[in-house]
């Protein structure tokens, strides 16, 4: 039952991602930037064919390759800082504290370098698309059966597993897991579960969600990381069924909209923004879900998960353009490209520099004003 339950959730992705009966992109309109941007810097990885999560900390950029690669960029000159080899192509990563820099390969083996150095590797049991999290001197995996694995990160020692009950069917697309302050956060489905890092026990679970549908693959609602954290609020998207926010402190649910769509959202204090599976863009108050301002300018282009940048909202796109939004309206600021590949993933802002990944390899950073 496992395995036709993951070879559905590929063929599922697939389907929602890439379907060649999707109408044509919308043609991209003569802009006069209303914003300053300029690209500062480039570096490049072989391509990226997984679910790759850039880890952003310390003025520092981790990144990976489909081949295995992963380096330390400099985020304010691109510096290359190391780079080194997991020996094996990646299926997730990339996960940092600074220190220790997770990945995980297409053989299920969870790697840790500290400096480029590797430190260790395990296997666990299941396939991983969701990147590590590391943090307080452990590493946390997920995999797509929904088991949480807490490793040591000096050794590799295994310190518990977190195994509950759930559908059978699952994502095949980058997960929740999160720290905030001293409770792990995870997706279980549409769930989000706050467990204690230290025993591997859950503190609360609130369901972010409520799938609907006649049979697995259309109640299928799995929360699509990143994670947006701003204070103690964090929201997130449940695959094609909603987008909700919930108090971190508490579980307590703040507030959920029925709203399709398959990558993550961005946001900052005021508002939580997301493109639908039209990639129509939508503007959600913070506080209470009410919407705030919708766009159409996009549609079809197979946006990438939304990132706020000061007072733009940022979308890559599947030509490899860069589009920032007015935050507060919706409208067309500021169009930047790469290298005409798709973007993947979500953008990435460290300080005053956002990185953009792209499917066939680039790494693309960006200074806007």
């Amino acid at each position: 039952m496992k395995l036709v339950s993951l070879l559905a959730s590929a063929v599922l992705l697939l389907a929602a991602c890439s379907s060649t009966d999707k109408p044509k992109p919308t043609a991209l309109e003569t802009l006069e930037p209303k914003i300053a941007g300029r690209q500062v810097w480039s570096a490049r990885v072989d391509s990226v064919r997984f679910p790759l999560a850039v880890a952003a900390v310390d003025g520092k950029f981790f990144a990976a390759g489909t081949d295995g690669v992963v380096l330390a960029l400099q985020a304010d000159s691109g510096s290359e800082l190391w780079r080194t080899s997991a020996g094996a192509p990646l299926a997730a990563g990339v996960g940092s504290d600074g220190r220790f820099v997770s990945v995980v390969t297409r053989d299920n083996e969870v790697l840790v370098f500290e400096g480029g150095r590797e430190l260790w590797r395990k296997r666990v049991p299941s396939r991983v698309v969701t990147a590590p999290l590391v943090a307080g001197e452990r590493v946390f995996v997920v995999g797509v059966d929904r088991i949480v694995h807490a490793f040591d990160a000096l050794d590799g020692r295994r310190l518990w597993v977190l195994q509950r009950p759930g559908d059978a069917l699952t994502l095949a697309q980058g997960g929740v897991i999160a720290a905030h302050r001293n409770t792990l956060l995870v997706g279980q489905g549409a769930r989000l579960t706050a467990v204690d890092p230290l025993r591997g026990t859950v503190t609360w679970d609130v369901a972010m969600a409520s799938p609907r549908g006649t049979n697995e693959v259309e109640r299928l609602a799995d929360l699509l990381g990143p994670l947006l954290r701003v204070g103690n609020r964090v929201c997130a998207r449940a695959f094609q069924s909603a987008v909700a926010c919930a108090d971190a402190s508490n579980g307590t649910l703040l507030w959920s909209r029925n709203a399709g769509g398959v990558q993550a959202v961005g946001g900052d204090a005021e508002r939580v923004y997301g493109a639908d599976a039209s990639d129509r863009i939508t503007a959600w108050k913070a506080t209470d879900g009410e919407v705030q301002w919708t766009s159409e300018r996009l549609l079809y282009r197979q946006l990438s998960g939304a990132v706020a940048v000061g007072s733009s909202v940022v979308f890559g796109d599947s030509e490899g353009q860069v589009h920032f939004l007015s935050a507060a309206t919706g409208d067309l600021q500021l169009r930047l490209p790469t290298d005409g590949s798709a973007v993947v993933g979500t953008p990435v802002l460290l300080g005053t520099t956002l990185l953009v990944s792209t499917r066939n390899g680039g790494l693309f950073a960006f200074r806007p004003n």
